[in-house]
């Protein structure tokens, strides 16, 4: 038999919580263990408990979703965590992807993507919704995020062009593999480029 996903929800809203774990109800490869109201919450019950996907909203009180993400990251343990929020900034979602963040959900999205975001962390690869995805394709091409002026020329000329195909594979979620394939190139090429 297959073992469960183990899923951990942690929101200040309980509302969302359910609605949440409502959702991952249905999925029969997930399994909810638990959830927490505040940040301190989360940080207590990983402290005797353990789940595969941490689901973590950036805005909670005693600690925000970004400090138990730094002390998850100062404690060299890593968790898998989505992020949920309402931001969808993308220099945000990129400083939390440095902090160990495997995922990130904007929650005016996060029912048409919360069960493939869980899946696809839990399978090794980053997982981040359409709308993030956008942000961060557009911040990677120096365009500016709110208004989508032209881009900084300089960002655009410093890429190469086979830099440019392995980005837009990246945005559509192609895995490494896929893109050596799809680009006639090695893996390690690939993650030369990426």
């Amino acid at each position: 038999m297959k073992r469960k996903i183990k899923v951990h929800v942690a929101d200040d809203h309980m509302i969302l919580i359910e609605g949440i774990i409502a959702m991952l109800n249905t999925d029969k490869d997930i399994e909810v263990v638990g959830h927490s109201l505040t940040g301190k919450e989360v940080i207590e019950w990983f402290k005797t408990n353990e789940a595969d996907i941490l689901v973590l909203d950036i805005n909670m009180p005693e600690l925000d979703g970004i400090e138990v993400l730094k002390k998850f990251n100062k404690k060299k343990k890593h968790q898998k965590i989505i992020m949920l929020s309402s931001y969808d900034d993308a220099k945000l979602v990129k400083e939390l992807t440095t902090y160990g963040a495997d995922g990130f959900i904007s929650k005016t999205s996060a029912g048409e993507h919360i069960l493939k975001a869980i899946k696809s962390v839990h399978n090794g690869d980053p997982y981040f919704s359409d709308d993030i995805k956008e942000g961060l394709f557009n911040l990677s091409l120096g365009y500016h995020v709110t208004d989508g002026s032209r881009p900084d020329s300089k960002v655009v000329d410093s890429l190469t062009e086979r830099e440019v195909e392995v980005l837009k594979l990246v945005v559509k979620e192609y895995s490494t593999q896929e893109m050596a394939d799809i680009l006639l190139l090695s893996v390690n090429t690939v993650e030369t480029y990426r």
